[in-house]
């Protein structure tokens, strides 16, 4: 294996260790790297020598800033469909980290988004650090959340889930823990120390050795504006309810809701509420796969990414343009039924 490879592998006494390396792209997912993950927990499955695996990003950067949206954007644009295929691996992916049946180790430091969620957070351990960004941002390019983030979103405590669903808010180490997204805070200075234990050490005994008390957060602050205006049916009811909050913050949210795609942020509160109704991630899956072909040919996930990061001007221009423009017709368009091309995780299609 070359040391420029985008998937480092490697094993060290009982651990299989999978390291990111794409750091100057923020070690961001391609297809072939789902593939190489994926082939590899598969053969470590079945290896009696490697009873944990560890995943990391290479980088003091980040485990993973999402899946390579450059990429989608052209594919879009040049009539393709190999996103899908991608989407439909990497779905297969996290169904397979949450399912695992070795302890399954993920490093979550520096930023964690998207597709990086998608690695880390289904797995067995979670550990932040001070320098920790989690977050899913799709509404800010025209995507709505997958990689199994409406499943989790649905599950944080109260309206939290809702509230960083829609204003794809990055949070750090405490409030990953508080939203059920991590497990355990170890400094980033002793992760080095950490990882390498694992090689020797039983993974609850080394996780005892390096945790600590993470820092204080912020959402546990705000847990009372977020609840009450964030369990509205619609997301213009949402944003009228944080506009009418005293709370600075609250008005914050909203103005940050309203630079989102208005068709992302419906089809994203009706993902998250019945992803929160189907109680099991791999269903969630098969919904978000539904969504994500949708999405594929919305006009907005090639407009979002333009603006976010090709041109980066972050002035999109979205169609519809206004959350009163996208009718209920447009969201319920979202979750259709794909026939033959239903994903299918578990046997249990929603909705079809």
């Amino acid at each position: 294996m070359a040391a420029d490879d985008p998937v480092l592998l490697r094993t060290e006494g009982r651990a299989g260790y999978l390291t990111l390396n794409r750091p100057r792209a923020l070690n961001a997912l391609t297809h072939p790297m789902v593939r190489t993950l994926d082939a590899a927990l598969a053969g470590w499955e079945a290896d009696p020598a490697v009873e944990v695996v560890v995943v990391t990003g290479a980088g003091e950067r980040g485990l993973c800033a999402g899946g390579d949206i450059r990429a989608v954007r052209a594919d879009v644009l040049e009539g393709g469909t190999a996103s899908l295929g991608f989407w439909r691996d990497e779905y297969r992916l996290n169904a397979r980290i949450a399912r695992y049946p070795k302890p399954y180790v993920a490093v979550m430091d520096g930023y964690v988004m998207g597709g990086g969620v998608g690695v880390s957070a289904h797995g067995d351990v979670r550990v932040v650090t001070e320098r920790s960004a989690v977050a899913m941002p799709e509404t800010g390019i025209g995507f709505v959340p997958d990689v199994g983030g409406t499943y989790l979103l649905a599950r944080a405590p109260g309206e939290l889930g809702t509230h960083l669903a829609l204003t794809g808010t990055a949070v750090g180490a405490a409030d990953a823990l508080l939203c059920g997204l991590a497990d355990h805070f170890v400094p980033s200075g002793r992760l080095r120390e950490l990882t390498a234990s694992l090689a020797s050490v039983e993974v609850t005994e080394a996780v005892g050795r390096y945790a600590e008390e993470a820092p204080g957060g912020e959402l546990a602050l705000h847990r009372g504006w977020i609840d009450a205006c964030y369990c509205a049916d619609s997301v213009e009811e949402i944003v009228d309810r944080l506009l009418a909050h005293g709370d600075p913050a609250a008005n914050e949210a909203a103005e940050t809701i309203l630079t989102r795609s208005p068709t992302s942020l419906k089809v994203t509160l009706a993902a998250v509420r019945r992803a929160g109704e189907l109680g099991a991630l791999e269903p969630a899956l098969n919904q978000e796969y539904r969504v994500s072909c949708a999405a594929f040919r919305s006009p907005d996930l090639v407009e979002g990414v333009r603006a976010q990061v090709v041109d980066k001007d972050r002035r999109p221009r979205w169609s519809p343009a206004e959350l009163s423009q996208v009718t209920k017709a447009d969201v319920e368009r979202f979750f259709a039924p794909l026939g033959e091309r239903e994903l299918g995780l578990g046997g249990d299609l929603v909705g079809g």
